[in-house]
């Protein structure tokens, strides 16, 4: 089976890598190089840069609709597209291939159909998502079922650890879902939209602002849910995916510090302290007072300044009473 692959972020580099273990990928199809960080350096997608590595056929068009490049498609003869993080297809590309196109979505549809399911399943709270497989039709993640998988979460798990967990179980959906293709034995699912399906529309940067005055539970979920803290205490270096909630610490003369908060806990007590205040003992823990309790500052970063979990963060800045949040 020749596979075509329309993908762009790490996500999707790690998922063709292990398809061209296992399949015949014959192209990539990756958006344009791009400028990227602060001395604005043109950069290949993460998709592309693995393709050049596995010695895969690249292909960035400019124009999904465009001749050239539907004629290369048609000229490639692939009998499947797959599709993981990747924009819209038109008509003309997802209905060229005769086993269809498929895509990876990371959540149970038909909830949280959207850009950011990772992070708003968890923003929101769930116990359980999963991921999906589907055939793209004409509407944004609205194709017929193939295959799903549940994950179960606790109320600890961040944003960046899902991801990782996303990544390596979609990449085995994905194989079954090919095998099942392979050999006939695939069951449709039709989507049936209920009033109680979330949506995860793109992050904006409005979100990612902390309100202290929400509840510790809002606070700390929100914290996780666009945390890039993985369980083995290093740093998922993809923005896209885990951009980091903050806030501004205002210390000495109301000069604001702008501070990402990357991991916390979440402690629900009674109190009588103003909110948004701190708690510190300068030395092992630095909280922040909520309406129903505190939230416990683990690892942050300071604007311009390198992650630093709280106990190195203390060791080297000296807090004061007086100092609030905001």
């Amino acid at each position: 089976m020749k596979i075509i692959f329309f993908g762009s972020p790490p996500f999707s580099a790690y998922i063709l890598e292990q398809l061209h273990i296992n399949f015949n990928v014959v192209a990539v199809v990756c958006p344009l190089d791009n400028e990227k960080g602060r001395g604005r350096k043109i950069t290949a997608p993460a998709v592309k840069q693995k393709a050049e590595e596995l010695k895969i056929e690249v292909l960035q068009p400019e124009n999904l609709k465009a001749e050239s490049f539907v004629t290369a498609l048609k000229n490639l003869n692939a009998d499947l597209f797959i599709v993981v993080a990747f924009r819209m297809l038109p008509e003309i590309v997802w209905k060229m291939p005769k086993f269809g196109c498929v895509n990876l979505h990371t959540s149970l549809l038909p909830n949280y159909k959207g850009a950011a399911p990772i992070n708003w399943v968890l923003i929101n709270g769930e116990k359980q998502t999963g991921i999906t497989t589907f055939f793209i039709n004409d509407k944004i993640d609205e194709g017929n079922i193939i295959l799903q998988e549940k994950i179960e979460l606790d109320g600890k798990i961040t944003a960046a650890s899902l991801y990782n967990i996303m990544m390596k179980n979609g990449t085995n959906l994905l194989l079954e879902t090919i095998d099942n293709l392979k050999n006939n034995s695939i069951k449709e699912i039709v989507q049936k939209a209920k009033s109680s399906d979330k949506i995860a529309p793109k992050l904006k940067k409005e979100l990612l602002r902390i309100d202290w005055n929400k509840s510790s539970t809002e606070i700390h979920n929100l914290i996780r849910g666009l945390s890039p803290c993985l369980e083995d205490n290093t740093i998922l270096k993809d923005v896209a995916i885990c951009p980091s909630a903050w806030f501004y610490l205002l210390v000495e003369n109301e000069k604001q510090l702008r501070v990402k908060l990357l991991l916390s806990n979440l402690e629900k007590i009674e109190h009588s302290s103003e909110i948004s205040s701190i708690v510190t003992d300068n030395k092992t823990h630095l909280k922040i007072v909520v309406k129903d309790g505190f939230i416990s500052i683990l690892k942050l970063q300071m604007e311009g300044k390198k992650a630093m979990d709280i106990k190195n963060f203390l060791a080297g800045f000296q807090m004061e009473n007086s100092f609030t949040v905001c």
